[in-house]
């Protein structure tokens, strides 16, 4: 459990960083570092239920 808080701190000050150097606008920094991770976390989820119908699926 550690290891993914420290992965998701990591996560997030990167996505703020890089949209603060690109923008130079700290709401922008931080919605990006939540909206991000959160669509990724989505995505994620609808990848692992696909995977698992494929990997299911005769042939």
């Amino acid at each position: 459990m550690m290891k993914a808080a420290t992965f998701a701190v990591i996560h997030f000050s990167i996505a703020f960083t890089i949209t603060y150097i690109l923008t130079k606008d700290a709401l922008a920094g931080g919605l990006v570092a939540l909206i991000e991770p959160s669509c990724n976390t989505v995505a994620y989820l609808i990848h692992e239920k696909l995977w698992r119908k494929y990997r299911k699926s005769p042939g």
